[in-house]
């Protein structure tokens, strides 16, 4: 017997507002494109520089509609979910497909981060209390 993860989790920021759908069926679907760098070492200079990962997020249900409503473009989020692989065919018959991101909650980081939204077995819960920031001079880090 063999044993398969899919876990994925990954903290960046949105590289454009969100966008809400509905499907056929009823249920709301947020999409999200989230950035997030690799530290990559450039092999002609031998500096080190940030290279962008663009990540495709569906957001689905409540959790989809909350992030459609408070997030923006710009803000850093924390996501926990799966990997979806799909393919499909453009209507001039070329052959696509993709990897995206199902997320399982997202968390919202940074500047107004008031909201934590997650699921558990399908179903949404109410948004947790906000996360408390602790500021600790640079003089107090032990490295």
């Amino acid at each position: 017997m063999s044993v398969c993860v899919n876990r994925v989790v990954i903290v960046g920021n949105l590289t454009r507002d969100p966008e809400l759908r509905v499907t056929a069926g009823g249920t709301a679907v947020c999409s999200l494109r989230v950035a997030v760098n690799d530290r990559v070492k450039d092999p002609t200079s031998g500096e080190w520089g940030d290279k962008p990962n663009y990540i495709d997020v569906d957001v689905f249900g409540a959790q989809g509609e909350r992030c459609a409503q408070y997030l923006a473009k710009g803000r850093q989020v924390a996501i926990d979910g799966r990997l979806r692989w799909r393919e499909w065919q453009t209507p001039d018959s070329a052959k696509r497909e993709a990897v995206s991101v199902v997320a399982e909650s997202v968390q919202f980081l940074g500047a107004g981060a008031s909201i934590t939204t997650r699921v558990s077995e399908g179903r949404s819960a109410a948004p947790t209390a906000p996360a408390t920031t602790t500021v600790v001079a640079d003089d107090d880090l032990p490295f």
